[in-house]
């Protein structure tokens, strides 16, 4: 881990984004007179921990990025394991309206109660109202920021902050007393998607950093989902930019039968998930007069709807929030189930 630590160290004093040991002697310098210990016990006499990309209990599917951090600083009650627990990433706008603001905490609230961890980045909007919604269902919620982990940025969300760590963690690849900078932000969006198995973007417009987060899951090979919005709104021009990629309009909840991954499909497609992934959900397909049908495969085999919970109607329904029921009559949307074991 000193080598990891001695890395973080070295980006804060420099203020450059490191990765990888640097070819120069201005690094080795500066290790030969690192002192990892004393480092880490100023650390923990602010509350702050560090876990290194060389250690067990770094989160693996962030390990699994090209480029992952030397390490995360941690500030918190939360256990570094909740790094590594199956985990979305809900992110978009920050002057996200009032329909992203509802739907943001709405999904917040019913994927953390599903049992995930939501992620985002603490900014104002639709990060900020994920991590609000999550709180709501008594779960736990990571924030991770763009700056040094001792600030709490934007500093409106002081308090949110405050509550976020009374049972999850903030984290950040950047030692205390980073300042924040604009290049960091796209930085911290790659851990935002390398920690999560899938990411849902709310809104974005057509530049929006949310869009950044997306094209780093993709790059990672994670699942990438969209929530719909008004056509004639420049707050869903990146969103709806991602739905016409083919992108899935779904989320992701975890579950198992008979101890097996579930996984969920988009119409007529089914997803390949394996024991450290979960569900994707699907479009509701009409069937005639007789309402959607829901399809959701486990073990290879087709599962009914009577044996599923389906929690949430998301914003692609006519009545968001809303359950779903076998002989509902609504001629589409999107679904969360949750299998009963």
């Amino acid at each position: 881990m000193s080598r990891d630590l001695a890395l973080a160290a070295f980006a804060a004093e420099t203020g450059a984004h490191v990765v990888r040991e640097p070819k120069e002697r201005r690094f080795e310098r500066f290790e030969r007179g690192f002192d990892a210990r004393r480092y880490l016990a100023g650390l923990a006499t602010r509350g702050i921990r560090f876990v290194g990309r060389s250690e067990p209990h770094f989160p693996p599917l962030l390990r699994q990025l090209h480029d992952p951090p030397p390490g995360l600083f941690l500030r918190g009650s939360g256990q570094v394991e909740l790094l590594g627990e199956p985990a979305v990433a809900i992110v978009g706008a920050r002057s996200c309206s009032s329909y992203g603001r509802q739907i943001s905490r709405m999904l917040g609230r019913e994927l953390a109660a599903a049992g995930l961890v939501v992620v985002s980045g603490l900014a104002r909007g639709v990060d900020g109202e994920a991590h609000r919604g999550a709180l709501e269902a008594g779960a736990t919620t990571v924030a991770v920021l763009g700056c040094g982990v001792d600030r709490d940025y934007p500093a409106a969300h002081a308090h949110l902050a405050r509550g976020i760590c009374e049972r999850g963690l903030v984290v950040s690849e950047y030692a205390p007393g980073v300042e924040p900078a604009p290049w960091r932000f796209p930085a911290r969006n790659r851990i935002i998607a390398g920690l999560c198995a899938a990411t849902v973007i709310v809104e974005a417009r057509e530049r929006s950093g949310a869009l950044i987060t997306a094209d780093f899951a993709l790059e990672a090979g994670r699942e990438v989902l969209a929530v719909p919005g008004e056509i004639t709104s420049g707050l869903s021009a990146g969103t709806n930019a991602l739905l016409r990629l083919g992108l899935n309009t779904g989320f992701i909840v975890g579950a198992a039968l008979g101890g097996v991954i579930v996984g969920a499909t988009s119409p007529g497609v089914a997803i390949a998930v394996d024991a450290a992934t979960f569900v994707t959900a699907a479009w509701l397909t009409g069937a005639g007069d007789g309402g959607c049908t829901p399809q959701f495969f486990a073990g290879g085999r087709v599962v009914s709807a009577d044996e599923a919970d389906i929690i949430l109607i998301a914003a692609a329904s006519r009545h968001p929030g809303n359950h779903f029921a076998a002989d509902d009559d609504r001629s589409g949307g999107v679904a969360v189930a949750k299998l009963r074991v």
